[in-house]
């Protein structure tokens, strides 16, 4: 595997990062997740514009333009010869001292990956996900943006592992006022009675591409009204249906929450039409990578 490294393509075996990356020291930078299905990136450009925004918010200047950005990924996916990939690309503070003052970090470290990525084994797509409430609480906006997808994922990290020791694949997490918020890689939606619901941004989430792309899909589905909005576990344990989508996960249905079945206890036909959609749009839509 070749990995782009400030600059260059070296081999992965030379990939490395100083021990004095504020990175890898505190946490300081963003990064996104895209993917590529067959030759096409989709919707680079609202993950890097989600980049550079993230930047801006944490007083970190990118050291090249969106287009050069852009190019970065492209490139990374050439030079690994793959049509279908999962990027992650990462901005650091950079190389500093073992201080926190962002000014003894004199240039930011970039790094892109092009890969494989399998959240879950392909049986879980066709019987559905165990989902855990989660005992952490998500961040809230008066503690660290939610809009921010930063290096800082030890809060979903404990998350995913508090949900794996009790047998489940993936934790929701819960605002600091109770109301759903997202899972700790994915975001969330449920069916009841003709309507599509997700979490607004205010419940303190990440607004996921995937999400916003399911969102536009469902509102084109004759019957199915969508609507973000707060709402409790309550109304979860009562759904038709669940499923959860992510870069990473796509859309996966979720058929057990806190051991209780959802609907049928099995995916749902919302969420495998969604699903089925999804993949076409993903499948003709997209940046060119060759």
């Amino acid at each position: 595997m070749k990995i782009y490294l400030d600059g260059r393509f070296v081999p992965e075996s030379e990939a490395k990062l100083s021990v004095f990356d504020h990175g890898l020291l505190y946490g300081d930078g963003i990064f996104e997740g895209l993917r590529a299905y067959d030759g096409r990136v989709f919707r680079l450009r609202e993950h890097l514009e989600r980049l550079y925004d993230g930047a801006h918010a944490i007083f970190l200047k990118i050291p090249l333009s969106m287009k050069e950005m852009e190019a970065v990924v492209l490139d990374s996916i050439r030079a690994n010869e793959l049509k279908d990939a999962y990027v992650r690309l990462v901005v650091t503070r950079g190389f500093g001292d073992l201080g926190l003052d962002m000014r003894k970090c004199p240039k930011p470290t970039i790094f892109c990956i092009a890969g494989k990525i399998q959240l879950y084994p392909p049986e879980v797509y066709e019987k559905g996900l165990k989902v855990l409430v989660s005992s952490m609480r998500r961040f809230g906006p008066d503690q660290l943006s939610p809009s921010i997808k930063s290096l800082n994922y030890l809060n979903n990290v404990l998350a995913r592992a508090e949900a794996v020791r009790n047998g489940c694949h993936e934790a929701l997490l819960l605002n600091k006022e109770g109301y759903v918020a997202e899972c700790s890689a994915d975001n969330i939606f449920y069916v009841r009675h003709g309507r599509l619901c997700t979490p607004p941004v205010s419940a303190g989430i990440l607004q996921g591409v995937t999400r916003d792309a399911v969102l536009e899909l469902a509102a084109k589905l004759p019957g199915l009204q969508t609507c973000e909005e707060l709402f409790s576990t309550a109304e979860l344990y009562r759904a038709e249906e669940i499923f959860v989508t992510g870069t990473g996960a796509e859309i996966a249905g979720v058929v057990e929450l806190d051991g209780r079945r959802i609907g049928s206890g099995k995916v749902g036909p919302v969420t495998r039409g969604l699903a089925e959609a999804f993949r076409a749009l993903a499948a003709s839509t997209g940046t060119p990578v060759y």
